[in-house]
């Protein structure tokens, strides 16, 4: 069962690293369409490659392998009735939910059918952040009382997070 873990944990922090490069790329993919028409062309070419290649390649057979192997610790470890697991399903439910937005916004990027602020991409990809701060900490902490603190330090986390968001827009302005 050792081999399970392992491998749940190597899904899902390959899972994670896909999603956070992915943002990171479409942040990439905008701040492109300040350059003159050939060097946009070039860069979004290049981003949409990328994108592509980690997307298929790495992102989403990680999540698979991350579900497939979680529901297997779930099943061999009997956690189905564990309060603490209802809570960490329901942010994993979120995070499968972040990744096939990300999923649609690869296609309009890709197709130009909407545009993205670099900002509102960067508040984007926090949101991966917090889910991963909020997983690792219930299934770390488990106890009722552990959940109130790691709750608390997952809202501080997040102020902090989309503070220091704020401070980084406003000193790439200045």
């Amino acid at each position: 069962m050792l081999y399970i873990k392992a491998i749940h944990i190597i899904a899902v922090v390959s899972w994670f690293a896909g999603l956070f490069y992915l943002v990171r790329l479409f942040i990439y993919h905008v701040e492109a369409n300040e350059f003159d028409d050939n060097k946009k062309g070039i860069l979004q070419s290049q981003y949409n490659l990328m994108i592509g290649r980690l997307w298929k390649i790495i992102t989403v057979p990680a999540m698979f392998l991350t579900i497939f192997s979680g529901f297997w610790l779930v099943s061999v470890y009997d956690f189905w009735t564990q309060p603490f697991m209802h809570i960490k399903f329901a942010f994993v439910f979120g995070l499968v939910g972040y990744h096939h937005v990300c999923g649609a916004m690869i296609k309009h990027l890709k197709n130009g059918t909407k545009t993205y602020s670099s900002n509102m991409l960067r508040i984007w990809n926090e949101v991966a952040t917090l889910l991963l701060v909020a997983i690792v900490f219930i299934i770390v902490l488990k106890s009722s009382l552990d959940w109130i603190w790691g709750f608390a330090g997952f809202v501080l986390f997040g102020l902090i997070l989309f503070l220091a968001i704020r401070i980084y827009k406003k000193l790439r302005n200045s």
